[in-house]
């Protein structure tokens, strides 16, 4: 997979993209993520990304013509099966959407700022528009670095134990288990006797309850994809 984030503070995404998960997905040469600065495709010695909001208003807004030149150079380049805005307004990140974007192969995440993007960015080169929740951020950086995160951990080959992406909580509908580790008492609390029992059947058992009961009390009882 190849996925390409323009922004216009690249700094931000630094840290989150190289490291953990993310950076051993890059190693193997599963996915490949290029960050792209807005400053690049301007054409005036200031190097200008926003300008003020026509009608009046407070905030800046992010100009058209450099997400236009970058997208359309990267598009002039390959194809893209999405091109996703991070917007406070859009569709909200699932764990059923990560695994759709998960099969893709090529994505492009565009990153808005300040009071937001020129909305003609949006109409005419978005395919898909996400959240990662009800909430504002300064801007995308951060939801693009959760949505590259969410993706990436799907995909075959990342993480070195198969089984881990597939019981992750949301991955069926409920939350997960609690999950514990030596040692087995600790400041006087002890883990559940089932998980010592050594009956894998009867543990198993455990944790699909304790996963009903977490989903029941958590998210009123609904599945969560």
């Amino acid at each position: 997979m190849r996925i390409d984030i323009i922004t216009g503070l690249p700094k931000l995404l630094e840290s989150p993209l190289q490291e953990s998960i993310l950076r051993r997905a890059q190693n193997k040469k599963i996915v490949e993520i290029f960050v792209h600065d807005l400053r690049a495709y301007t054409h005036d010695k200031h190097n200008t990304i926003d300008d003020t909001p026509y009608g009046g208003g407070a905030g800046m807004v992010l100009k058209p013509e450099p997400f236009f030149e970058c997208v359309e150079k990267l598009k002039s380049e390959r194809n893209y099966d999405e091109i996703i805005f991070l917007a406070a307004d859009g569709e909200v990140l699932t764990q059923k959407a990560a695994i759709q974007l998960s099969l893709k192969e090529n994505l492009m995440l565009l990153c808005g700022h300040y009071k937001g993007v020129d909305h003609r960015v949006r109409e005419a080169l978005v395919t898909r528009e996400i959240s990662i929740g009800d909430y504002v951020l300064t801007g995308g950086e951060l939801a693009a670095a959760v949505v590259v995160d969410a993706v990436v951990r799907l995909i075959p080959g990342v993480l070195n134990d198969g089984e881990s992406a597939l019981t992750d909580s949301f991955q069926d509908g409920m939350l997960g288990c609690p999950q514990y580790t030596r040692p087995a008492e600790y400041r006087g609390m002890s883990i559940p006797d089932i998980l010592l029992s050594g009956n894998h059947s009867e543990i198993e058992q455990w944790r699909l309850e304790q996963r009903e009961q977490r989903t029941k009390k958590l998210r009123g009882g609904s599945t969560v994809l």
